[in-house]
């Protein structure tokens, strides 16, 4: 038996296994045909990126650290991984638990002169101030089984499954916020609400339907709670007083569309 020919290491044969697989999955045409396979899959071929993954979903959360590896060189497994995501994302999608398929109530918010306030009151005060608002949103938005998409500032983003919910949520932000005193300012909101279908990417929600109800809400006056007409079709008439009807002319809102304040009915 010839000794000068010892048997390699067993970690150094699992180091070249290792290495050869590694430069066969960052071939550039296995990594093209993966991600021709993802184009081929129902479903949001890009999904991987920051903006489809930032939910704290266990879907979002996976997508997040299989996105994550392996980042320095291109990698086929990588795509496929991504792949079998996607397919599953739009697999309950049909089902209808994913974006842009069920009605969404849209609720935006926003402080009315806070910015000019802030400057005045300074960084400690403004925080202080928007703590205790956010306070009053969370638990108006968690009283009436909405979820709290984005805070937006001095602002915020929701949604919730009726507009009835939506609805409720503002007037009790609103009440909450009434309560509240910083530096001798009381923070008014202005609010809108919109229901449509809007493209949920991650956690977050994206499209047409979103850019409305934002425009409405900043065309709310301080105090007020505007709606629009697709959310004020979903209201009952008889638990609400409307005000009047008015063209939305904020820039980026459909041309026909019209608003109008709601308040609880009287009595």
């Amino acid at each position: 038996m010839d000794e000068s020919k010892s048997p390699e290491p067993e970690d150094g044969r699992t180091r070249r296994i290792r290495e050869t697989a590694r430069n066969v999955d960052s071939r550039p045409q296995l990594v093209a045909t993966a991600k021709f396979i993802r184009r081929l899959i129902p479903g949001d071929d890009r999904y991987g990126d920051a903006l489809s993954t930032s939910g704290r979903r266990m879907p979002e959360r996976i997508g997040r650290l299989v996105s994550e590896a392996q980042t320095e060189r291109p990698s086929a497994a990588r795509e496929l991984g991504l792949g079998a995501l996607q397919a599953w994302q739009a697999l309950s999608e049909a089902q209808g638990r994913g974006r842009g398929t069920l009605d969404v109530a849209i609720l935006f918010t926003d402080l009315v002169k806070f910015s000019p306030w802030a400057l005045e009151a300074g960084d400690e005060a403004a925080l202080e101030l928007l703590r205790q608002v956010a306070s009053a949103e969370d638990e108006a938005i968690a009283n009436h089984g909405g979820s709290l998409v984005k805070r937006l500032g001095d602002g915020s983003m929701s949604v919730f499954g009726s507009v009835e919910d939506a609805v409720g949520a503002a007037f009790e932000t609103h009440g909450g916020a009434a309560r509240i005193e910083v530096a001798g300012y009381r923070p008014t909101l202005r609010t809108g609400v919109h229901v449509g279908r809007p493209r949920r990417v991650g956690g977050d929600y994206l499209g047409v339907d979103v850019n409305i109800a934002a425009r409405v809400g900043e065309a709310a006056k301080g105090g007020e709670v505007l709606i629009s007409d697709p959310a004020y079709a979903a209201l009952d008439e008889e638990r609400f007083s409307f005000g009047r009807k008015r063209r939305l002319r904020e820039s980026g809102a459909p041309r026909d569309l019209s608003v109008r304040a709601v308040k609880p009915a009287a009595g």
